[in-house]
């Protein structure tokens, strides 16, 4: 049998930029090449793709590529070569990756892809969004409210410390890795909080402060989805919340625990909040969720990461590791389960056939 052809896409127009670099050369390494051919489409921080033979942060390295626009027959060319891929494996965090516009082109041109679609993607991607659906679906959030940047001048600090109390979160809408997120402890810190979430986001949100353990759950599947057992992040008491630094630059930074030490009673009420905001934000395939737990036994739902990083440090790939499953049998799990949501969509008709002249 041929190889699967699989392209990796990678980088993006995007702060993490860098973590997907990581996160790609990672899944680059550990694929089963016996099964699938890895195929590198790397996006640079402007936007320009191009086809590389490596996984580098020097994407402009790559030729430069185009795409056949045919839902037919998609076909990425250089000027050496063509590529007809069998599936695209986005591993694109944050802005342009991850909010669904990555995944509005594979589905425009047909391209089976790896990960959730265009609405699971543009509505857990927008912390704004994503809130108000799981609120909704009768999740706990922490409460939360919002302000565009049209409307920074009505920004108050004091109804705002009124409603959510001290400290309290600022974080930009539609970003990931903490970038554009800060925690407000007096008036003092407010100004500089709101100008760095606007920095990166026409719409910033204001969060109660939940003190509490990090908590992550991974979530594979579709329609029979499973849990992982939660893991735990300790973050360093030099930091204040989990910060960028914190994630992928310090390596004293945190401790990670998987699994999380607590009883089977609130791992499973973790796991069973993970598989329902996964549901409800229509998540597809794979994604990490991450909770805050509380002293007296409160699960909060944080968010969703619908592509969780694949890095050395990232929790997705040790919590399944922890229940047996390595990263190579990971990727093609995620592959299998791609390709058979696509074939199960193809069983909808697209075509209507009428009277209507044209």
């Amino acid at each position: 049998m041929s190889k699967k052809k699989i392209v990796i896409l990678y980088g993006g127009r995007s702060v993490e930029h860098g973590v997907s670099i990581n996160s790609a050369r990672n899944i680059f390494e550990f694929i089963d090449k016996k099964k699938f051919q890895p195929i590198l489409i790397g996006i640079t921080e402007q936007g320009e793709w191009r086809h590389t033979q490596d996984v580098s942060s020097n994407i402009k390295k790559g030729e430069k590529i185009s795409l056949d626009l045919n839902a037919q027959k998609p076909v990425f060319r250089t000027k050496s070569k063509k590529i007809a891929p069998d599936i695209v494996f986005p591993v694109l965090h944050g802005t342009d990756g991850e909010d669904g516009s990555i995944q509005g082109l594979l589905k425009a041109i047909d391209l089976p892809m790896v990960g959730t679609g265009v609405l699971g993607s543009a509505v857990a991607m927008n912390k704004l969004m994503a809130k108000r659906i799981l609120k909704e679906a009768g999740l706990p959030v922490a409460d939360f409210l919002f302000a565009f940047y049209a409307d920074r001048a009505k920004i108050d600090f004091e109804s705002i410390e009124e409603k959510l109390g001290l400290p309290f979160m600022v974080k930009s809408a539609s970003l990931g890795s903490s970038v554009g997120v800060s925690k407000v402890n007096s008036k003092n810190d407010f100004k500089k909080a709101v100008a760095e979430g606007f920095r990166y986001d026409d719409c910033i949100l204001f969060e109660r402060y939940i003190k509490g353990r990090e908590i992550e759950c991974a979530v594979l599947g579709n329609r029979r989805a499973v849990a992982s057992c939660p893991g735990e992040i300790i973050i360093s008491k030099e930091y204040e919340f989990y910060t960028f630094d914190a994630k992928y630059v310090d390596g004293k930074a945190v401790k990670i625990n998987v699994p999380a030490t607590m009883d089977e009673q609130t791992s499973a009420k973790i796991q069973a909040l993970s598989l329902k905001a996964f549901q409800a934000l229509c998540g597809e395939d794979f994604a990490r969720v991450d909770l805050f737990l509380t002293d007296d036994g409160t699960v909060f739902v944080n968010e969703i990461n619908t592509i969780p990083g694949f890095t050395n440090s990232s929790m997705f790939p040790m919590m399944w590791r922890e229940r047996g499953i390595s990263f190579t049998e990971l990727i093609s799990k995620l592959v299998e389960l791609a390709t058979e949501r696509y074939m199960q969509t193809q069983r909808a008709t697209r075509g209507y056939h009428s009277s209507l002249k044209y």
